[in-house]
Order: structure tokens, then C-alpha cells, then sequence
């Protein structure tokens, strides 16, 4: 099973970069989105079906902004969008596909970069979504939450950490959070299982020559219940076109879907 994660910066823009040229190559039984940007009517028709993959998308109110999506080869047995909480689902966060005992979600955390009103938006979703990950956790399904969680989880996520330590992204709060769920809720950073090398980024400024020189962070994860985690046997950041500022990750799983 090949899950595929990525932060589109926007579904239209990703498509004249190539996106849905490269996608159906990557024979992939998932594919998780973030930051579609779009509504249903303003979809490009490369959007609506990718070579037998059907989409389902959870769009922000706001016009070009936020939502998300999930591409599936298999049919989903239920679609969940958002998480039933008004001011979050009004921005397109949260969509869960399931097939069987397996749901695979694509989430998109607030980013809290460009304002002190952002920041205290991204805390109370991190606040509000933190039981949720309980539940799911408790409902004894195999989880796979797939997303921009738009923080970096250790020093060796982010290439400048010493001059980051103040910044939304890799506060101490955020970092707490995110341990959090990984050692009190019991979910797993499923790359860092398979690959603990530093440099590996997800995500790169605009700015100055970040992509150039690797100035990168790791904002982009799989994060998943301890059994299914434990059947990742590849993962991969493709990093040999660009679609966005963040790149695909994808990872393999000895998993029938």
C-alpha cells in the first residue's frame, strides 16, 4: 500500500507545475492533500479523477484558501468531513477516508507564522484536536494521519533550529504537542521509524535561496497506530520536481488495502 502525502500550495497551481502529469505514475493507493485552495467549481478537470482514483475534498468557506482532499484507488467504505467543530471545519482541516479497520486522514494544521491572532488560532486547534487523537487512538482502527502539521518536531527537522526556537513551527509548545502524541497517545512518526538521517525536509522557504541550499524543514508527516506503522517498509521525499513549496512525502506499507 503507497500513501502519499503533500501540501499543494494550491491544486490549480500544482497543475500547471505538473502534478497530476506525475501523479498517476506513482501507482499509489492514497493520496493525501493539504492546502487545496479551491472550491468543488473551481476544481481543474485534472482534479476530478486521477486515473482510477476518486477524490473527495473538504473545502474552506473562504475562496482560495485552506482544504483539503484524499485520493483513493479503493472505494472508501465512509468519508468524514471535518471534525464537527464549526470555526475549524469552516477552514478545511480534517477529512477521513475509511477502508475497513484503516482510515487514512489528511489533516492540515494552522500555520501560526503570520500573526499573534494565527498563532493563538493554531493553539486552540492544537488544543481541541489533541482528544480527538485520543479517541481515534481508543477506537482500536488502524490510523493514518496524514498532513502538514506545520511544526518541526526535533533539532534535526529543521536546518536552522538555533535561530528558530522563538518562531511558530518550532516553539517549545508546539514540540511539546506533537511529543505528546507520539509518547502519551501512543501514535508513531512513521519516516522517522525508516529514516532518521538529518536533512531530510519537507518544506522550504520562498525566501533567499532556501531551496537551493537545503534550508529546509520537516513540517510534512505520516503518523500512525504502532501496528500499522510497523509494516512501513519504504519512504521517499520526492524532491526531483517541485509542485509547491513542500514536496511529496511517500511511504510504503506492507498493508492489504
Amino acid at each position: 500500500m503507497r500513501i502519499i502525502s503533500i501540501n499543494l500550495n494550491g491544486i490549480r497551481a500544482a497543475n500547471t507545475k505538473g502534478f497530476f502529469d506525475w501523479l498517476p505514475k506513482q501507482k499509489a493507493d492514497v493520496v493525501c492533500m493539504q492546502e487545496i485552495k479551491a472550491h468543488a467549481e473551481d476544481l481543474p478537470a485534472e482534479a476530478l479523477g486521477v486515473k482510477s482514483m476518486k477524490g473527495h475534498f473538504h473545502h474552506a468557506e473562504k475562496k482560495g484558501y485552506s482544504g483539503v482532499g484524499i485520493y483513493s484507488r479503493p472505494v472508501p467504505n465512509k468519508v468524514i468531513k471535518g471534525l464537527s467543530i464549526p470555526d475549524i471545519d469552516a477552514e478545511g482541516r480534517y477529512i477521513q477516508a475509511d477502508f475497513g479497520n484503516l482510515s487514512v486522514i489528511s489533516v492540515y494544521v494552522p500555520s501560526g507564522t503570520t500573526s499573534e491572532e494565527r498563532l493563538a488560532i493554531k493553539f486552540s486547534f492544537m488544543e481541541r484536536f489533541l482528544p480527538h487523537l485520543v479517541k481515534l487512538r481508543k477506537s482500536k482502527r488502524e490510523i493514518i494521519l496524514c498532513g502538514d502539521w506545520n511544526v518541526a518536531h526535533k533539532e534535526i527537522d529543521l536546518k536552522n533550529w538555533r535561530s528558530n526556537q522563538k518562531n511558530s513551527g518550532f516553539l517549545p509548545e508546539e514540540r511539546a504537542w506533537l511529543t505528546r502524541i507520539f509518547d502519551e497517545v501512543g501514535f508513531v512518526d512513521v519516516f522517522r521509524t525508516l529514516d532518521q538521517r538529518p536533512e531530510q525536509y519537507t518544506w522550504w522557504s520562498n525566501r533567499g535561496q532556501a531551496w537551493a541550499k537545503n534550508v529546509g524543514w520537516r513540517l510534512d508527516y505520516q503518523i500512525a497506530t504502532p501496528d500499522i506503522a510497523a509494516t512501513a517498509k519504504k519512504c521517499s521525499i520526492y524532491i526531483e520536481q517541485r509542485f509547491s513549496d513542500h514536496a511529496p512525502l511517500i511511504i510504503d506499507y506492507d498493508y492489504p488495502l
